[in-house]
């Protein structure tokens, strides 16, 4: 089984890595969404993440590379992994921003190793159908959020997807490491 998953991680993350992301159209992607235009204005600062790349079978995986920015200018590199368990098979790429609201949450953020629990939840802004359920909370259908997005302990987190199919019930967490420049 962890043979499987490490082969279906690894084919993942290689097609992925094939694709050309860039930060500035990232974030141009999800300052033109109206479910997150207001955090733009209003957040102290911002993890950009172009392409994480995730997958599973019974047990699943994702892990992304992005940003940090404050005051519109980059304050270090940031990895995303996370293990996920319950009924999953597929793979799938999405980009994903987290909002910093505060200070506290910037300095916590970015402390070197960062963590958000199951109970965390993303929404998912997205041109075509989608539905997802896990740490990335629930998903969008025809391009509209299910959710209202607020902070929730100083945080804020939104998806894109890119692309794959995935089906899944499972529970998980993310953890993030923080590279000052």
């Amino acid at each position: 089984m962890k043979r499987i998953l490490l082969l279906l991680l690894t084919m993942v993350a290689l097609s992925f890595q094939a694709v050309a992301d860039d930060y500035q159209s990232t974030i141009n992607t999800f300052r033109q969404a109206p479910e997150t235009q207001p955090f733009f204005s209003n957040a102290y600062a911002y993890a950009v993440f172009p392409t994480i790349g995730k997958g599973g079978i019974g047990i699943g995986g994702a892990y992304g590379e992005g940003k940090v920015y404050r005051g519109g200018s980059v304050t270090g590199s940031v990895n995303m992994a996370q293990l996920t368990l319950g009924f999953q098979l597929g793979g799938q790429a999405f980009s994903q921003i987290v909002f910093l609201q505060d200070k506290r949450a910037y300095n916590e953020f970015t402390s070197g190793s960062f963590e958000f629990g199951a109970q965390a939840s993303a929404v998912a802004i997205t041109a075509g159908a989608s539905a997802q359920a896990g740490s990335t909370g629930t998903g969008a259908a025809a391009g509209k959020s299910q959710a209202k997005a607020n902070y929730v302990s100083g945080y804020a987190v939104f998806t894109v997807a890119k692309g794959g199919l995935m089906y899944e019930a499972s529970i998980g967490g993310q953890k993030f490491s923080f590279k000052p420049n």
